[in-house]
């Protein structure tokens, strides 16, 4: 199975691509967030998933390994296909997807295209506690505090405390916080309200 490929992108679309190595172009499925990280004619690393059917072998290619990491956690959940979990990345990142899946917010997985509240249950359920813990692995995909958050949900869980609840705590202390806060600051702030 493939884990990457280095290669030329030779094609681009919000939806497909054609990566080019050692003169070989391969077609691999995409979500629009690949789409705006890739450029035309450049040299880029893609990490694959392959699937490989009867009437055919696809390959879905995203631009970080947090995004493919996120699709196998969703094709997991009994009826999420590829084309759902494609359709989630496309709308959200998969740190977005990752609190939602935390916070239990059922409206917010039930707007993607093909999943209905049934489906944004199952993966709730099927998910939570999987993307709970894995939650401080979205670091590329957050804004310029999510390194200085990553450091402070580990340092909490380290101390004991519940995973989801410390994320709400250190969102709150983060948004009210100065951008030049600390990370011993945010913790002893997020200690006070836990």
């Amino acid at each position: 199975m493939m884990a990457y490929i280095n290669g030329r992108i030779i094609t681009r679309t919000p939806t497909f691509g054609v990566i080019e190595n050692h003169g070989i172009g391969y077609a691999f499925q995409n979500t629009l967030h690949t789409y705006e990280l890739l450029k035309d004619g450049a040299e880029s690393k893609l990490f694959i998933h392959t699937v490989i059917r009867e009437d055919a072998h696809l390959l879905y290619g995203f631009a970080a390994e947090e995004e493919r990491s996120m699709f196998r956690s969703l094709i997991s959940v009994s009826g999420i296909g590829p084309s759902s979990a494609l359709a989630a990345l496309s709308s959200y990142k998969p740190k977005e997807i990752a609190d939602a899946i935390a916070h239990g917010d059922v409206n917010k997985l039930k707007k993607i295209k093909g999943i209905g509240v049934k489906s944004a249950e199952r993966i709730i359920v099927d998910l939570r506690d999987k993307v709970g813990a894995a939650q401080a692995n979205f670091d590329n995909f957050g804004g310029p505090n999510n390194t200085l958050r990553s450091e402070a949900l580990r340092a909490l869980q380290n101390l004991g405390f519940d995973p989801r609840k410390s994320q709400i705590v250190v969102d709150k202390v983060l948004e009210t916080g100065d951008e030049s806060m600390s990370i011993e600051v945010l913790i002893k702030q997020s200690l006070k309200s836990l």
